[in-house]
């Protein structure tokens, strides 16, 4: 395994400007990530603030009981109750069987920035992952893509969810999981991990209840040894550590909109187009309706002083959604603004790990923090990988392209331009001779019809295009075949293009873990651990 570290632009422009600091983007964070004083800034302002580390750390080893655990998760535990201990933190949806790989990308780049912390600082510092388990989006999270041929299938799980449902409360059948998973590895082909690589799903599948279980399960059985901790945001018994903090959300929900609002207005004026979609009536919160089975986004309405969903089947005052809050917590769950500031005040937290497009839509959350008397924590950017194997740096090599060329771009431009320097010029010549003295001789025919024999007109049009059809027909066969005669050099472009950008899209976004812990073993994820990883923006190859 080896490490090549690549300066490629990031996901977006926004996500780009942070990444170097630019002037333009720095006044809306309140920590510059690539200083190092931003990190003993923080940890000061940590200490003037108190959080319910006991609490935390008993939901934490209650929820993380079923999963594989060692030493180094009871230690991370302990870590937490200290009254000096501070955690880099960051999330995902809980994607089905890990999901894409930037969320193995987050874990790795939430441990290793925890690990270079604790380091540097002297603190304890704890890495935890945080299963966005509350999302209902399950289409998002039901399928994985897996190689066919060059191209890349994407594989439904078979069970479908009629019912708006958190992720965290969705179950699934045993059996039909086991033989799904089955179907997915037996298409990856036997090596010499496969086996073991069964063994760890299998008992994953049969210990868990639900997608979240499953997902926690399996990121345990890699990362275990590194301490890593979980949370999942759906579940009921952490929904009952943020009563308060709902509470004080509810109490605020207004002041906060219009935080956001002007924070919102304020980018628009620096040319810098808004993430989050916001109404002015925004409460921020979600009501789980048991009747309807659903999760409703509520407004706060000030005429009326009540609290509803937006067509008002239900509606609160506010003495009542505070009660809410109180009783039945888990009723509750937060929405793109409030999500992170509840983060924040539950966890001492140094950094968070963030993805470009939570870059972009923190930005537009600075002031609200400001009404729970905090600062938004560094966002440190999660770090981009792209694994490559032997094989298709062979075929790289081969071809003459640029790695750099290929990841930012895809490869279909070279290819295109492979393709037209093996077309036969004299073919396309002699072919297009040969349609335009057919076109020739149809006028004539067709002067001819239009005096003598005009009903015969339309038909001898039909005719001409017909013709044309097949001489085209004719020459694409010709050109197919000398195609076929380079087909082991389009292959290696084909395979490249799958393998590093996949339908124009980032390897990250599409690959699953499974195929390379199927391929490299259980361990190889964790042994990326092992080498030193920049937190500069760089994208990361991993040579295998």
């Amino acid at each position: 395994m080896e490490m090549l570290n690549l300066s490629l632009p990031a996901a977006n422009k926004f996500a780009t400007e942070y990444i170097i600091q630019s002037d333009r983007i720095s006044p809306y964070f309140d920590y510059r990530y690539n200083e190092s004083q931003s990190y003993e800034k923080r940890i000061h302002e940590l200490e003037g603030r108190s959080f319910m580390r006991e609490e935390l750390a008993s939901y934490i080893e209650q929820f993380m009981g079923k999963f594989p655990a060692s030493e180094q998760v009871g230690i991370s535990l302990k870590k937490l109750q200290q009254n000096n201990s501070a955690v880099v933190i960051g999330g995902q949806q809980a994607g089905i069987m890990t999901g894409p790989l930037y969320s193995i990308h987050k874990v790795l780049s939430i441990v290793a920035f925890a690990k270079e912390k604790e380091k540097e600082l002297q603190v304890p510092v704890v890495p935890v992952f945080w299963i966005a388990g509350e999302d209902h989006d399950y289409p998002e999270v039901n399928h994985i893509f897996t190689k066919s041929g060059a191209k890349m299938n994407k594989v439904v799980y078979p069970e479908k969810v009629l019912e708006k449902k958190m992720v965290s409360n969705i179950a699934f059948d045993q059996n039909i999981c086991r033989e799904w998973v089955d179907g997915i590895l037996e298409s990856y082909g036997e090596t010499a991990f496969t086996k073991d690589v069964m063994i760890i799903l299998d008992e994953a599948i049969q210990k868990s209840d639900t997608f979240v279980d499953l997902f926690a399960y399996i990121i345990m059985a890699m990362f275990k040894d590194t301490g890593l901790l979980l949370v999942d945001s759906g579940d009921r018994q952490l929904r009952q550590l943020q009563k308060e903090i709902l509470k004080k959300q509810i109490r605020l929900s207004k002041e906060v909109t219009q935080s956001v609002f002007m924070q919102q207005e304020n980018l628009k004026n620096a040319g810098i187009s808004n993430s989050i979609d916001i109404t002015a009536h925004a409460a921020n919160l979600f009501y789980y309706d048991e009747k309807q089975h659903d999760r409703l986004l509520l407004e706060y309405h000030q005429e009326s002083a009540l609290f509803s969903d937006k067509e008002q089947t239900i509606q609160f005052s506010l003495e009542e959604l505070l009660q809410v809050a109180e009783d039945s917590p888990e009723k509750l769950s937060n929405n793109v603004v409030t999500r992170p500031i509840t983060q924040e005040l539950l966890f001492p937290t140094l950094a968070f790990i963030a993805g470009p497009g939570e870059i972009a839509y923190w930005a537009e959350l600075q002031q609200a923090f400001r009404h729970f008397s905090i600062q938004m924590p560094p966002l440190v950017p999660r770090i981009n990988f792209t694994l490559l194997e032997r094989d298709i740096e062979t075929d790289l090599n081969e071809l003459e392209v640029r790695l750099e060329d290929v990841l930012a771009n895809g490869i279909e431009e070279q290819k295109d331009a492979f393709l037209h320097s093996i077309q036969s010029d004299q073919a396309d010549s002699l072919f297009a001779s040969f349609q335009a003295d057919v076109k020739k001789h149809y006028r004539c025919i067709e002067d001819y019809a239009k005096t003598e024999t005009k009903g015969v007109v339309q038909l001898l049009k039909k005719n001409e295009q017909k013709v044309i059809e097949h001489i085209q027909f004719l020459q694409q066969k010709i050109q197919e075949d000398i195609q076929l005669q380079h087909s082991h050099i389009i292959n290696k472009y084909d395979r490249t293009g799958t393998a590093l950008k996949p339908d124009g899209a980032p390897q990250e976004r599409v690959w699953n873990a499974l195929y390379f812990m199927n391929r490299y073993g259980l361990e190889f994820f964790q042994q990326i651990l092992n080498h030193p990883l920049p937190f500069d923006g760089s994208h990361v190859v991993v040579k295998i």
